[in-house]
């Protein structure tokens, strides 16, 4: 009788041939992962800089003004604060998003929306995620945060 290798059912995730990182393996992970995104989005009918907006209104500790969540939207995006204001609106019409005096605030309709989008996008993100190695994480984690540091200094020399 022969002994055979045990089966398991562990996801087996092989990294690609070794090759340094780049902005433009970065850029196309960035597109592949939110072009996912942004197909789980549109099934709800959000677009992903209001999914952003809405989320940081959610997620805030208190109360925001509409500066403060252009603020907290441009750091995310780098995009117009016109844009972002514009986004805003939407969410309003929409009634996601509420004025209260000075603030604005989720609705339970707009809590409802990112918990269902978040519900959609969880065994997808599961999927692409599962497997990696944490130390592969923790790695990728670093560098990326030192990318983004960098961008953020350069961005605002360029806007100054």
């Amino acid at each position: 009788m022969t002994a055979t290798a045990p089966v398991t059912t562990a996801p087996v995730t092989t990294a690609p041939a070794a090759a340094p990182a780049t902005a433009r393996a970065l850029g196309l992970a960035h597109y592949a992962a939110r072009g996912v995104l942004e197909h789980v989005l549109a099934r709800h009918g959000v677009t992903f800089p209001q999914q952003i907006a809405l989320r940081a209104a959610v997620t805030a500790d208190t109360a925001q003004t509409p500066d403060d969540l252009v603020a907290q939207v441009q750091h995310s995006l780098k995009a117009d604060p016109a844009d972002i204001r514009a986004t805003l609106d939407e969410l309003l019409t929409r009634q996601l998003l509420v004025t209260d005096g000075a603030h604005l605030l989720p609705t339970e309709a707009g809590r409802e929306l990112l918990a269902a989008t978040g519900a959609d996008t969880a065994p997808v993100s599961a999927r692409i995620w599962g497997g990696i190695p944490a130390e592969d994480l923790a790695a990728a984690g670093r560098v990326l945060a030192l990318v983004t540091e960098r961008a953020d200094a350069e961005l605002a020399t360029l806007r100054a």
